[in-house]
């Protein structure tokens, strides 16, 4: 009985440990998919659109682009316990500039989320004046993401072109 009991506290350490593994590496999983999403579209946003926008009011695919880069240092800066102000979306102008502004942001957002333990990851901060866990930031990044890729995926359909989530699987 006493082993079985034994047994039952390591499986349930080890369940405890397992889920909150998978906090991390699901958050992980999830802003993979986001950023892919993301920088397979501006590979298929040919230059003569980059400046292209729907109506007057609203942003150009570079300045979602752009956007979208500056979001990734608003949301994983706090995360990781740094407050950065980058102004992509007010500087840079041309498909290769914004293009590599958005892949170092995401490498950027890849390292804060490869160092986050499950520890860390329940750690609360300050975030836009109240208290949120690092993940909690993360995911909030991801959603974010998501929210302008959405947008991304509109402007595409406009003008024809399939996004890259809508693209027949191999």
């Amino acid at each position: 009985m006493k082993l079985a009991g034994v047994f039952l506290i390591f499986a349930a350490g080890l369940t405890a440990q397992t889920s909150q593994s998978a906090i991390v590496s699901t958050a992980q999983t999830f802003f993979a998919v986001a950023k892919n999403d993301v920088l397979k579209s501006a590979d298929k946003i040919p230059d003569s659109l980059w400046s292209y926008r729907p109506t007057p009011e609203i942003r150009t695919f570079a300045q979602l682009f752009a956007h979208i880069a500056d979001g990734q240092y608003e949301f994983c800066g706090p995360a990781k316990g740094e407050t950065l102000n980058t102004t992509i979306e007010k500087t840079a102008e041309t498909k290769s500039e914004i293009v590599a502004a958005l892949k170092d942001a995401f490498s950027y957002c890849d390292a804060v989320l490869a160092k986050m333990t499950p520890a860390t990851a329940v750690e609360t901060v300050t975030f836009f004046g109240r208290p949120m866990t690092r993940i909690g930031i993360m995911d909030f990044n991801t959603a974010h993401t998501m929210e302008h890729y959405g947008n991304l995926v509109t402007y595409m359909r406009l003008k024809g072109i399939v996004p890259p989530s809508s693209e027949a699987q191999k």
